[in-house]
């Protein structure tokens, strides 16, 4: 819980934040009897911070040096930030961006780029699996030898692409009257009931006696196998992990650690999206600070992430920095994207 705050304190305190933000250093008392714009004395700057610190809000990491923010002192900044910020709007320019691309996959990597590049964090966008995608339609192309290309395209723009060995040859007469037999039977079923229906006539014996549709069956499932039936997590900027990350010497190994450790959970996917989907119930903007985290690995960064929906899933896109990020730059960019976002779905 926040402490109750004088309105001087909670200026100190924010004017400490932005400075540590920008800075990087302790900031002394004298600093922000100077900077404060209160007009007061350094000995009366001292004494409020060391109210903060009995707040537990700032901490002083030498006897001889100024105060940092602690992850508390952090949440009473961006509480003070989500309440007096402005809703951002969809910018033009990022929004035609987004509107390039060709499916839900491309506007999600193309969105964790821009939050990426935005904010110089690492930008993520998350979109859950979803139960009502329904199958438009599937097109079987043949390749060299006995390979084919199979290509699903559903609804939302969802468009998936898998090369498979098969058995045998296939003329491209015979996959493209197996393509029309698939489409003519599940077109316009969800990708669960598609996939349900299809195994459901693959146990029937009298597929044994057609073996064009036998042929389309076992195509249409090997194509079907995991569209759709999972998370979609893009994730771009982890190079971006050590800027405003590496503190002091003494901290130098411990922070690597983290850092090698968040990596670890980006490269394996699953991992990350298990973290992120504890984000997905809640509304509107979401920002997670240090070790408000769950999880212990995550207690180095904080988060700063938004919901956006296409009318059929509910999906979120944000930014994941150091707990030194500029807070008010990652709200106004991860609110921003999310705006444009669904502008961009509502006109698909």
């Amino acid at each position: 819980m926040t402490p109750d705050l004088t309105d001087r304190q909670r200026r100190i305190l924010a004017r400490l934040v932005g400075e540590y933000i920008e800075q990087g250093e302790p900031i002394s008392s004298a600093w922000l009897a100077e900077h404060s714009a209160l007009g007061v004395s350094s000995a009366t700057v001292r004494n409020i911070l060391a109210r903060l610190e009995e707040h537990g809000l700032v901490r002083q990491p030498h006897t001889s040096a100024g105060r940092v923010p602690t992850d508390s002192g952090y949440r009473c900044y961006v509480d003070g930030l989500l309440v007096s910020r402005k809703r951002q709007r969809a910018l033009p320019d990022v929004e035609a961006r987004l509107r390039r691309a060709g499916t839900v996959n491309d506007l999600l990597e193309n969105a964790s780029q821009e939050l990426s590049r935005a904010s110089h964090h690492v930008g993520f966008a998350l979109a859950p699996a979803s139960q009502t995608t329904r199958l438009q339609h599937i097109d079987f192309v043949r390749l060299d030898g006995h390979r084919v290309l199979i290509i699903v395209v559903a609804t939302g723009g969802q468009v998936t692409h898998k090369v498979i060995e098969t058995e045998e040859g296939y003329d491209p007469a015979a996959l493209h009257e197996a393509a029309n037999y698939i489409n003519h039977e599940f077109s316009g079923l969800t990708l669960h009931e598609a996939r349900a229906a299809i195994l459901e006539q693959l146990r029937q014996d009298r597929v044994v006696y057609d073996a064009l549709m036998a042929r389309a069956l076992r195509l249409a499932r090997t194509g079907l196998e995991d569209v759709g039936s999972e998370e979609t997590l893009h994730v771009q900027g982890a190079s971006l992990l050590l800027d405003g990350l590496l503190g002091g010497l003494a901290d130098r190994e411990r922070t690597l650690d983290t850092l090698r450790a968040l990596v670890g959970m980006i490269e394996e996917k699953h991992r990350l999206i298990q973290l992120l989907t504890q984000y997905l119930e809640a509304t509107g903007l979401t920002v997670v600070i240090g070790s408000e985290h769950s999880h212990p690995g995550f207690h180095a960064f904080s988060l700063v992430a938004s919901r956006f929906s296409d009318g059929d899933r509910t999906g979120t896109i944000g930014v994941i920095g150091p707990t030194r990020m500029r807070y008010q730059r990652a709200i106004a960019v991860v609110d921003g994207m999310s705006q444009a976002m669904n502008k961009v779905l509502e006109g698909q």
